[in-house]
């Protein structure tokens, strides 16, 4: 049987260095879209990629003395690396200076030259470089003009300069199907989602009249020549755009054989600063070339900070390899998902984020899969019991939400709704563990006779972990793989089919021996200071110049085995402690003198609870050297002191005082 296919796209990303966590936002959602796709049978393919032309990469080249091509070369492995980093599982990656691509925008524009909808004439206007676009004065933000009152200049909507540009220019007769596109918006009320965009457009820039575009540059030379007139460069955002279908063959003199499989579009995902682009430039052009057009365009909004837009200067970004380092990538993966209602701006906060992981991902779903393998090893041998149909009004009504929340998940999934499709399996994990207060398995357990009862409710708190674990898997990529491995559930129970059904274990699936904790609670007024400081001023300034003196990816996923170069990597020493004192902005921080030998240097440590200051001092600990330095609760710590756990406990690793203070341990 054939599948059915889903073609999604995020626009394509300008190349740049240092991306912080609201470029990761488009194509998160994207990712969980397609995962939840093919969970549910779909053939997908997920487009994704890079717009690599154009005047601002030309003169950002020109300033570092080297090509354009080595600048975007270089520039690229920042966007790659990022999506490794979030588990992007993207089906092609394109570069608009890939020759597929080049050889088929210049034949596109050929087709629209000969059809008669591209012709030459000479364009004078305001043109930002910043935003490669064309403005008209009423457009702008702000107007310079001299005493005399004639303008000379101005600024863009996006804050950039323009100046008075003028030259020999195609144009694309935008105007020609300016009707027929009302038509279609018309007809397709789905076609611009949230709706609330369309009436922007209509009413900002259809209505009072489009004009035809600018689709020529002849001011640089970046980009991809037109073919009868080399002078001319083909304006980036046809360039651009037309990405979407050259990814799939068209036009490029090779195989069309994926552009007839997945086009048109199920639904191309953009930021609203360019939706104008999108549901105007783009069915335009399309139209022009005779080719349907996608089924939906989703312009979502943007992830802001409490004083307003992402920024290094005003010290508010957030950088996403810190967040997967410290707090995992599902952590990352799930606040973003969760957080922000997706079609609306949402704000990103420290304690919100902190919050999440201990509210939703530690306490609710950790502790259901702790308490569930903990009992079906107490109670029933660690095999979990054969399905049998509900008894009590307990276990109805587990079963009936289950339902009902799967209906409601389909629906938002759909709809991209993804906050209120992981709000909907929250209402049924905590009404999971509601079910384990409700049917309280230790006191039947005192009773032989309680058995089959006991075997039932361990059964069902299985099957609804199951179920969470599948309609979590789009959003979370780590997490549910590791529950299932923890409950031993074999891979064709994880299909979003088998959601459907509750009770399909059928008394021979055996859960670990010891559940593994998989979201660690966090001390949120640590977390939080943490965070802080990580995105100030003077921290993204580092980042920037670390960025820059990488010459290879250097984000290495933690795996269950590494080389033994690898484990060098980490500098243990023994350090001597000096002095040890609380820290005064916090109940749970120490703050340790040490002594490493050649030199003394200051860490905090997070184990107030389990210790006396004065207990520690004389001690000689185990030190991770050589990581960068933090400041918690506004105190230096450069390294980590290395602890071990026991049923909850903290306590150093004490070190043989014999061994000479900076030590290396190996």
């Amino acid at each position: 049987m054939t599948k059915k296919t889903f073609y999604v796209t995020t626009p394509i990303y300008y190349p740049s260095g240092n991306l912080h966590i609201g470029h990761a936002y488009t194509t998160v959602a994207c990712d969980a879209l397609t995962r939840y796709k093919k969970l549910s049978g779909y053939d997908i393919y997920f487009l994704t990629g890079t717009d690599e032309h154009g005047q601002k990469i030309q003169q950002k080249a020109q300033e570092k003395g080297i090509s354009e091509q080595a600048y975007v070369d270089e520039m690229i492995k920042d966007i790659k690396k990022l999506w490794e980093a979030m588990d992007i599982n993207y089906s092609k990656f394109i570069r608009t200076t890939d020759d597929y691509h080049e050889t088929a925008v210049a034949e596109i524009f050929d087709r629209l030259v000969e059809k008669g909808d591209i012709y030459l004439g000479e364009y004078k206007g305001w043109y930002s470089i910043s935003d490669e676009e064309y403005f008209t004065e009423t457009q702008l933000q702000e107007v310079f003009r001299d005493e005399e009152g004639n303008m000379i200049g101005g600024i863009a909507p996006s804050g950039n300069e323009v100046k008075l540009v003028s030259e020999e220019c195609y144009f694309f007769k935008m105007s020609k199907y300016a009707d027929r596109l009302v038509k279609y918006y018309d007809e397709h009320p789905e076609f611009i989602l949230p709706e609330s965009r369309k009436n922007e457009m209509l009413n900002n820039f259809i209505k009072p009249g489009l004009e035809d575009l600018a689709v020529t540059r002849t001011t640089f030379d970046w980009g991809v020549k037109v073919k009868s007139n080399p002078k001319h460069v083909v304006y980036v955002w046809i360039d651009a755009l037309v990405n979407y279908i050259t990814a799939l063959g068209y036009a490029t003199g090779e195989s069309e054989e994926l552009f007839n499989k997945y086009w048109p579009a199920d639904v191309q995902v953009v930021g609203k600063e360019i939706v104008r682009f999108h549901v105007i430039y783009w069915p335009i052009l399309l139209m022009a070339l005779d080719l349907p057009l996608p089924k939906k365009i989703f312009a979502h909004g943007w992830l802001l900070m409490k004083d307003g837009k992402m920024s290094k200067s005003k010290g508010n970004v957030v950088d996403p390899y810190m967040l997967i380092e410290r707090y995992g990538l599902d952590s990352a993966r799930y606040y973003l998902l969760r957080e922000v209602p997706f079609g609306q701006d949402g704000i990103f906060t420290p304690e919100s984020f902190i919050d999440r992981i201990n509210s939703d991902l530690s306490n609710d779903l950790g502790n259901l899969l702790n308490r569930t393998i903990s009992m079906i090893n107490k109670y029933c041998g660690g095999v979990i019991p054969k399905f049998v149909k509900p008894t009590t009004e307990f276990d109805k009504e587990l079963i009936a939400l289950s339902k009902e929340v799967i209906a409601e998940y389909e629906e938002y999934m759909e709809n991209m709704q993804f906050s209120k499709a992981l709000e909907s399996v929250w209402k049924f994990i905590s009404r999971t563990n509601k079910y384990i207060d409700q049917t309280t398995p230790w006191i039947l357990a005192k009773d032989e006779e309680n058995q089959p009862e006991l075997d039932k409710v361990m059964n069902y708190l299985a099957e609804s972990l199951r179920i969470a674990t599948i309609l979590i898997a789009p959003a979370l990529t780590k997490a549910p793989v590791e529950i299932a491995k923890q409950l031993g559930i074999r891979e064709d129970l994880l299909v979003f089919e088998s959601a459907k059904t509750f009770g399909v274990f059928d008394g021979t699936v055996k859960v670990v021996e010891k559940p593994t904790p998989i979201f660690p609670r966090f001390d949120k007024e640590v977390e939080v200071e943490y965070i802080k400081e990580q995105m100030s001023p003077k921290a993204l300034e580092n980042l920037e110049t670390e960025s820059k003196e990488e010459n290879e990816d250097t984000y290495v996923e933690l795996a269950e085995e590494i080389t033994i170069d690898k484990f060098f990597e980490t500098s243990l020493r023994v350090a001597e402690v000096l002095e040890c004192e609380k820290v005064k902005k916090s109940s749970k921080l120490l703050k340790f003198k040490l002594d490493l030998g050649n030199h003394q240097r200051q860490i905090v440590s997070g184990i107030a609870k389990y210790y006396d200051p004065a207990e520690l001092v004389g001690k000689k600990v185990a030190v991770v050297a050589n990581l960068k330095p933090v400041k918690l609760c506004g105190e230096l710590s450069e390294g980590m002191i290395l602890s071990a756990e026991k049923d909850g406990i903290l306590r150093v690793v004490e070190i043989n005082a014999e061994i000479p203070n900076g030590a290396e341990i190996r």
